[in-house]
C-alpha cells in the first residue's frame, strides 16, 4: 500500500473516531471529561496531517520522502491518542492517579450563572459508559494503538519492498 493511501486512511480513521466521540457526546449524552478532550486533540491533528499530506502528494506538491513523514506523523498522532486513552483507562480502574483537575471534588466559579445552572464536573476517574467492562477510553486505546501498529507495519513493509526493488 502506498504511503499516501496510508496517510489518507490514518486521516479517515481519525475522522471516524472524532465523529464517534461526538456522536456519543451529542446523541448518546455521554459528557466528555478533560482527559477525553486530550484524546481528541491528536486525532484532530492526524485528520489534518493525513488528508493534507495525501492531497499534497497526489497533486505533486511533495515527493515520496515528504509523504513518508506525513504518514508517519499521522500514525504517531493516532498512537498518542491511544496512549492517552490507555492512561485514562488505568486511571478509571484506579491503577494510576489521574490529574487533580478532573479526579477530585472541585468547584469552578464562573459567576452568578453558576448558581442557576450548576452542572457537575465530569470526573476522569469514573467511566461514563462501558461495554464488556471497557470504557470509551479503553476502546480508544485498543483501536488507536492497533491502528497505529498496523499503519507502521504497512509503512515498514512498503519501505522494505522499495529497498528490495532498488537492489534488483
Amino acid at each position: 500500500m502506498s504511503t499516501d493511501r496510508i496517510a489518507a486512511l490514518a486521516g479517515l480513521y481519525s475522522l471516524a473516531m472524532i465523529l464517534g466521540a461526538l456522536g456519543f457526546q451529542y446523541i448518546g449524552g455521554v459528557a466528555p471529561c478533560e482527559m477525553c478532550h486530550w484524546q481528541r486533540w491528536p486525532l484532530d491533528a492526524a485528520i489534518v496531517t493525513g488528508f493534507v499530506g495525501a492531497g499534497m502528494f497526489v497533486t505533486g506538491v511533495i515527493n515520496r520522502n515528504a509523504m513518508l513523514i506525513f504518514a508517519a506523523l499521522s500514525l504517531a498522532l493516532i498512537a498518542a491518542s491511544g496512549a492517552i486513552g490507555a492512561y485514562q483507562a488505568l486511571v478509571e480502574w484506579k491503577f494510576l492517579p489521574g490529574p487533580e483537575s478532573c479526579t477530585g471534588a472541585r468547584f469552578v466559579f464562573h459567576g452568578a450563572a453558576d448558581f442557576a445552572h450548576s452542572a457537575p464536573a465530569v470526573r476522569c476517574d469514573e467511566a461514563s459508559w462501558r461495554l464488556l467492562g471497557i470504557s470509551l477510553a479503553g476502546y480508544n486505546a485498543i483501536f488507536s494503538l492497533g491502528a497505529a501498529i498496523l499503519g507502521a507495519y504497512l509503512l515498514a513493509a512498503k519501505k522494505a519492498f522499495s529497498l528490495k526493488r532498488k537492489r534488483q
